[in-house]
């Protein structure tokens, strides 16, 4: 199980991961000041609830990864296929970025590049933020977005 809380507003992610090889299946919910987001993520494909509201299954389909907004979890998908939280070459991906609460979905071009042992500089656009990952390659911190509460790191 991780515990995420938000650096720059008011909002929390539990998720409940498994890893089988390559795949990672996850239960999670996500809360924010004015939402709450149920999903799960199996097999690249991201099933998503609004309580009360809208549901939505996002699949991969002609892209690399699904991006949840706000999530530090979907941000491991790409850095765990390609063990970029071991080093290795930068890494240009093409991502569905689902927005959140709205649950709209954008293409986002995503660039994930390895700096050092535990280190990943992530950019999409003109946004950059140096991505601080444990020994496993799971989100420690995402500087303005989010920082780990459990496990501690």
């Amino acid at each position: 199980m991780f515990v995420w809380t938000g650096e720059n507003a008011p909002r929390i992610e539990i998720a409940r991961v498994e890893i089988d090889g390559a795949t990672i299946r996850a239960d999670g919910t996500q809360i924010g000041v004015a939402y709450e987001l149920r999903y799960t993520l199996d097999a690249g494909t991201l099933h998503l609830e609004v309580p009360r509201g809208r549901s939505r299954v996002v699949e991969p389909g002609d892209v690399d990864f699904v991006d949840l907004g706000f999530s530090p979890l979907t941000n491991t998908l790409p850095i765990l296929a390609d063990r970029l939280h071991r080093g290795g070459e930068p890494r240009d991906y093409v991502m569905a970025l689902v927005e959140v609460p709205s649950l709209e979905v954008v293409r986002s071009e995503q660039r994930y590049e390895p700096f050092a042992p535990g280190l990943v500089r992530f950019r999409s656009g003109d946004f950059t933020a140096m991505l601080e990952l444990d020994d496993d390659g799971f989100v420690v911190r995402y500087p303005g977005l989010a920082a780990r509460a459990f496990p501690a790191a």
